[in-house]
Formats: C-alpha cells, structure tokens, sequence
C-alpha cells in the first residue's frame, strides 16, 4: 500500500477510535428463552410480529416452540422463511412486503447471522422505505430507529445479536457488504442453548471458529478499549475450552450456553474495535461463490495471523495464555505461533478443511477489490494492505493454491 493510503487509512482509524466515547453504541436487553418472548412482546404493546427465518430450520421444527407461545398468548406471527445463507437483497425485499402485508410492529430474527441480519436489513427498509439497501450500504447511512427487533441466534458465531452490521449479498452482482449503522442493534437477545440442538457438527465448528474470528480480529486490531479486549478475552477462553464438546455433543447444554456466551462477547468486541481482512477476504468469497461465511473465516484465519507476522506476536501471545496453550519461558513469537498451530489444530479436529474449493483465478483482482474497499480505510488492522497484497489469500486458500 502506498504511503498516503496508509496516512488516510490510519487517520481515519484514529478518529473512530476517539469517537468511541461518545458514538451510540448499547448492549441488547438479554433473555434466556424464548417463553419470555411473547412477555416482552405484551409489554412493548406490539400484537403483530414478523418471524424472519430460513426453511430448514423450521422444517426441522426448531421454531415450533416460539411460534407456539406465541400462539397461545394471542399474538399474530407472520413468517418469512425464504432467508438464503448468504441473504440476499430479493429476501429482504420479500420479507419486508409480509411484514406490511400482516401489518406487523415488530421484528424477530430467528436462526444463523443470515435469518437476523435479513431480519435487520428488513428493519432498515422499514425506516427508509424510499431508500434501496444498496444506497444504505457502508457506514452510518441509518439513523431513523428501526421497530423493535428480537434476536434469537441458533448459532453461537456470528455474534449478529450483538452488532451494528447486516451482511447482504447482491446475488446480481455477486457482492457481498455491510450496513454499519448503530440503530440496526437488536434491543433485545434470547440466548437459548436448546434452540441451538439441532445445528450440525459441521455447522457447530464452522460458526464457532467464525466467533474466534471475531475475537482475535478484535484483539489485535488497532481500535481496542479496556472493556473489549476483556470481552475478546472471555470469549477466546470459553471457545478454546467448549467448542469441541460442542461439535461432539450437541445436546450438551453447558457446552452450548457457553459457546452462545462466547459469540455474545465476541460480537460485542468486534461492534466497537471492528474485524479485519479474514472478514473482508471472506465477505468477498461469500458474494462471489456463496462460499458459508464461517468456513471461509475459519480457513482464513491461521493464513492472515501468520502473513501479519511479528506485529501480531505480542498480542496473539497474550491470547495463547488466555486459551491455556502458552509457555512461559517462550518467547512472545513461540507463543504465538503455538496460538497459529492451536487454531489449525481444532480446524482439523472439527473436519474443517485447509483450502476451499470453486475460487477461479480470473475472479481474485474483482474480489480483492471488493476486500480492499471494505477493509479499507475501516478496519483497523495490525499491517496495511491494498488489493493487491490481498490477493495472495485467494492463492493460499485455493483448493489449487501456492503456499
């Protein structure tokens, strides 16, 4: 990178970080189950609500419960299960017109991060029924209050509960970005283990390592405060010591609670000090192959922590006591390579694969740009790279690729 993107990118940087004082930011009320929910609903005087959601799950059954409560205490539930993997711009379009079809007066996003940030995107729509998602793109577009919206996560990953972002994928163009605005916060979190069961093994580990993600990308950023490496801190410990109990047995309810906990604090980490180019490298295979967002992190992540090198030493040092694998006596780069290995290590105990199939060559320069825009100037990361720099992930992680 150039030495004045570098200055731009750095200044900009420093100046969110000043404003983090004073920026809206507030943590959603939380709730342990979702027989609370038709409570709080009463409460707030909403009759009507919109259940956004995708078609396995309630296939499956998993939404059967709330829907009932629901039921029984006489609230309306109008349901949107169309929402993709990836969600898409045509969901949220659909979504919002069942929405104002039932005249509903609240939100609940029910599912991975794709059924909430749906769930969120539709909320921004709401607010600005003349503006398209994509001119609400990118950061602080929304500021209208959105209606009151409820976050149930089935995964413990994507921290969505928590944050000020919905991910949607423009399936035409095949781009995949963010809405960063503080009013898409749910005001309210149910973080329920036994909505979570049903997740595959395969799904356990791949969202769970999207959670590390967060962690360590907000750790060793340049945006950190006392309260967010605390809570980046918790998070890599309960991840470190529950995911794989989790992956094995599903129904282990202490095991799930405390992973659901760990993306909680996560996510709460990352809305304030931000990710990193795994998450950009990764937004940009989603949009371009619908690649699922935790694997791609979670293949990612050991890639990016090992090019950033000795600038991330001290910090990936620190996280390697956290996670209970470091040595005293080692140096802080033994250490942090050890944290590197751990990572690799629960990947492949997890059946978590170390390259990615389907990236094309002549699609890398499109989706290294698209990294690059939304890394760039935002994310305050360890070392600075352009598009170009960039590229090299796309190879490393190619099922085809050059170490």
């Amino acid at each position: 990178m150039n030495l004045l993107k570098k200055v731009y990118c750095r200044t900009f940087q420093f100046a969110f970080k000043m404003a983090i004082p004073v920026l809206p930011y507030r943590d959603p009320k939380e709730m342990a189950s979702v027989d609370e929910v038709p409570v709080l609903l009463r409460k707030l005087g909403r009759g009507s609500v919109l259940l956004v959601t995708d078609k396995p799950l309630r296939e499956a059954g998993v939404t059967a419960r709330l829907e009932k409560v629901l039921d029984e205490a006489g609230i309306k539930c109008a349901v949107f299960d169309g929402t993709e993997q990836n969600p898409t711009i045509k969901n949220v379009e659909a979504a919002r017109k069942v929405y104002i079809r039932n005249n509903c007066k609240a939100l609940i996003g029910f599912g991975g991060g794709s059924s909430i940030d749906c769930a969120k995107a539709v909320g921004a729509r709401l607010a600005y029924p003349k503006r398209s998602i994509d001119q609400m793109k990118g950061i602080l577009k929304i500021w209208r209050r959105i209606p009151p919206l409820i976050a149930i996560p089935t995964t413990a990953g994507t921290g969505s509960e928590v944050t000020v972002a919905s991910i949607i994928t423009d399936s035409d163009k095949k781009h995949k970005y963010a809405l960063n605005s503080f009013p898409l916060i749910p005001h309210y979190n149910v973080l329920d283990p036994k909505v979570t069961y049903t997740l595959p093994p395969s799904l356990t580990a791949t969202t769970g390592m999207d959670a590390l993600t967060h962690a360590v990308e907000a750790y060793i950023g340049g945006s950190t405060t006392a309260k967010t490496r605390k809570l980046a801190k918790e998070a890599v410990k309960l991840i470190f010591e529950n995911i794989e109990t989790a992956y094995k047995d599903g129904k282990n309810y202490e095991a799930r609670n405390k992973m659901l906990h760990a993306s909680n604090r996560a996510g709460l980490a990352f809305s304030i000090s931000y990710v990193g180019y795994v998450h950009a490298v990764a937004h940009s295979l989603g949009g371009q192959y619908g690649i699922p967002h935790g694997l791609a992190n979670a293949v990612l992540l050991p890639i990016v922590l090992e090019d950033y090198g000795e600038c991330v030493y001290k910090k990936l040092s620190e996280l390697a006591f956290v996670a209970g694998i470091g040595e005293e006596g080692e140096s802080e780069e033994q250490n942090a390579k050890r944290f590197i290995a751990a990572i690799r290590k629960k990947n492949k105990s997890m059946g978590i694969p170390e390259k990615l199939k389907g990236i094309r060559k002549e699609d890398i320069p499109v989706m290294a740009g698209h990294a690059d825009r939304e890394g760039n100037p935002l994310y305050p990361v360890p070392k600075l790279m352009d598009a170009k720099e960039l590229e090299r992930f796309y190879y490393k992680v190619a099922d085809w690729g050059e170490d």
